[in-house]
Order: structure tokens, then C-alpha cells, then sequence
């Protein structure tokens, strides 16, 4: 093995399991998401192979996953979320359709809506159990405080507080994703 081989093998050793896990949060189907993970280890052979210099290869791995995410989407129909609804200021349902880019602005804006739901639903798991249950609770299910308070016997100020520290940790974790997808 020469020293550009073994140096290739050391970086898909190193990058493999990040990679793998940044494109399953983005690919839900993992047989396309193993697919997407070879095609850019063979695009950094191929690079390899042509003397392309790369000089940060962690971010033109990602770059090249993302650029295959995006092929993928352009080929592939959304998941559809109208089953998933959520009440605005007036009680009113709005599917969760409604708050999303349309899957049929483009391939970009497919992909923002997979990356928004993922990041939405990956800040909702991180939050405690008492927080999670209230905001799912009154945010996704509809239900009022007292309805969840005589349920569960915890007073309605602290299902209010519960649910005010959950609203802000989601804001403060989706600043992030919400600042990167508005910049352009």
C-alpha cells in the first residue's frame, strides 16, 4: 500500500462514523444514507487518484455528502407531514405542511424542510422528560394546563413553568439552524 493509500484508509477510518451519522440524521431511509456514505468515499479516491489537492478534506467529505443528500432529494418525493398538525395563536390547526418550505420550491428547499424537521425533532428529544411531556403536550396535542394538571396532579404554574423553560430551550437551539437557512 503506498502512502497516499494508507493515508485514504486513515481518513475514512477517522470520518466514517461522523460522516455515517451526519447523513442518517439527513436521509431517513438507511440504505440510501449507507449508499450516499460510499459514493463520497469513492468521490475521495477518485480524488485521490486524479491528484486533486484538498486541503480540508473533513469539509469537502461533508460538502460532497451534502451535494449527494441533495442529488438524492431531486430524485426522490418527500415524506408527507400532513398527518402532523399543530394550533397557532387561534386554535386554528395548522399542518405542519403549512410551516415548511414547499417540497416543490427545489431541491434546497426539500432539503431545508428534512434538515428543519430533524433538528426540530432532535432539539424536542433533547429536552427533559418533564419539559418534553408539557410541550408535547400543549404544543403538539392541543391540551390545556388544567386539563394536564387535574391528569397529573402537578399545579398549572408549574406546567407553565416547565413549558417555558422547553420553549426556550428550542429557541435557543434552533437560532442556529433558523440564522444558517435565512442568511442567503
Amino acid at each position: 500500500m503506498t502512502g497516499r493509500d494508507r493515508q485514504i484508509s486513515e481518513i475514512i477510518a477517522e470520518e466514517r462514523s461522523r460522516l455515517r451519522n451526519f447523513i442518517r440524521r439527513r436521509v431517513p431511509d438507511p440504505r440510501d444514507a449507507e449508499d450516499i456514505l460510499q459514493d463520497v468515499f469513492y468521490e475521495l479516491v477518485r480524488a485521490n487518484r486524479l491528484l486533486m489537492p484538498i486541503e480540508h478534506v473533513t469539509g469537502w467529505l461533508f460538502r460532497v455528502a451534502r451535494n449527494r443528500i441533495t442529488d438524492l432529494f431531486r430524485k426522490k418525493r418527500p415524506e408527507s407531514f400532513s398527518d402532523t398538525a399543530v394550533a397557532d395563536k387561534d386554535d386554528e390547526l395548522l399542518q405542519l405542511e403549512d410551516l415548511l418550505p414547499s417540497p416543490d420550491a427545489g431541491p434546497e428547499a426539500l432539503y431545508v424542510r428534512n434538515v428543519l424537521f430533524d433538528e426540530l425533532e432532535l432539539a424536542v428529544d433533547e429536552l427533559p422528560e418533564e419539559q418534553r411531556e408539557v410541550f408535547v403536550a400543549h404544543e403538539l396535542e392541543g391540551r390545556s394546563f388544567k386539563e394536564m394538571a387535574a391528569e397529573t396532579g402537578v399545579s398549572v404554574n408549574t406546567l407553565l413553568s416547565r413549558k417555558r423553560y422547553a420553549v426556550l430551550h428550542l429557541r435557543e437551539r434552533l437560532q442556529s439552524i433558523y440564522d444558517e437557512f435565512t442568511k442567503g
